[in-house]
């Protein structure tokens, strides 16, 4: 007796294709957004190693006397033209007075000689000798010079006292405030330093391999360590020139080389300069923060397509010299 074994036993069952189709579609789509990454990774000029930075105004006496007045406090903002320092001005004071007496005393004694001279000049030769009036006319003269040096004493006098008051130079912020009121101001040494708050700019140190694709114009941006806000900004130059480690000589002058791989070659960064366009009223800029700046390739050229004037740093560059007959 023969049996018959049910319908489809036995047979190999077919696996649905969509689930394979969806993991190849998965998969392609990884590999293109992957390449995609790598590409934007590799071409697009960005860089992690940013740092804000701002113009510095070091405030330095030009006198030296005793501190009497400090009316700014440390990390306050200052405008223009504010009072930082005031110099105990007591000794220019009298600097000034004596300067002025002399210039009266020498003024009183040019106008002597002038009339001395200038009465033996209308004698005769019987009444005054030729000798005689030009002694008298060569003392006007020398009455003259000492009269002018008075004055510029006195001029000297008055820069002087003027100079015991130090005002800002520039809008910024008091930074670092180690003098207080009673310390002695020596002349030429560093007083206070005040952090020009209209400089501010972020250098980005990018790879050399990248500078191809940076010009002047092109838009950047900005993001801080410190803040989740991302600042737009503009190129506005590139760095020409980095330290070169084998230039400098060793004690008996000989020429330091660093030894390198020859499989191995590390990509210089050179600094590129983008100022902010626009600094949101929640972000704080201080000099050596940590930025991130990436660049807008071709940005500077499609701005100039659309019309847009070009950027006056984007200067051309110096025409080359003729060569000689």
């Amino acid at each position: 007796m023969t049996t018959t074994n049910p319908a489809g036993e036995g047979q190999t069952p077919r696996r649905p294709l969509l689930p394979v189709l969806l993991t190849l579609c998965v998969l392609a789509s990884a590999g293109v957004l992957g390449w995609w990454m790598w590409q934007a990774y590799m071409e697009t000029p960005w860089t992690r190693d940013g740092t804000v930075r701002a113009y510095v105004v070091t405030v330095t006496p030009q006198v030296s006397g005793r501190i009497v007045e400090l009316p700014v406090k440390d990390d306050r903002y200052v405008h223009k033209g504010d009072v930082l320092v005031v110099i105990e001005p007591d000794d220019y004071q009298i600097a000034l007075a004596n300067a002025e007496a002399a210039v009266a005393r020498a003024k009183a004694d040019l106008d002597n000689k002038q009339a001395e001279a200038q009465r033996r000049a209308e004698l005769t030769a019987i009444a005054v000798s030729k000798e005689e009036q030009q002694s008298f006319a060569a003392g006007a003269d020398m009455a003259a010079a000492a009269y002018q040096q008075a004055q510029a004493n006195r001029d000297q006098a008055k820069l002087n006292l003027s100079r015991t008051r130090i005002v800002s130079p520039v809008n910024g912020y008091v930074t670092n405030l180690l003098a207080q009121a009673g310390d002695f101001a020596t002349s030429g040494q560093r007083v206070l330093s005040v952090v020009d708050s209209d400089s501010f700019w972020v250098d980005g140190y990018f790879e050399e391999s990248v500078l191809n694709g940076i010009r002047p114009g092109d838009t950047a941006k900005v993001s801080l360590m410190a803040y989740p806000e991302t600042l737009t900004g503009h190129v506005t130059g590139i760095g020409r020139g980095i330290a070169i480690p084998n230039t400098q000589p060793d004690g008996l002058g000989l020429a330091t080389v660093n030894p390198v791989f020859t499989w191995v070659r590390l990509a210089q960064r050179v600094p590129v300069r983008v100022v902010l366009d626009d600094v949101p009223p929640s972000v704080t800029l201080a000099a050596g923060l940590t930025a991130t700046v990436s660049i807008v390739s071709g940005s500077a050229s499609a701005n100039a397509s659309q019309g847009g004037a070009a950027p006056v740093e984007a200067a051309a560059a110096p025409p080359k010299p003729s060569p000689a007959p």
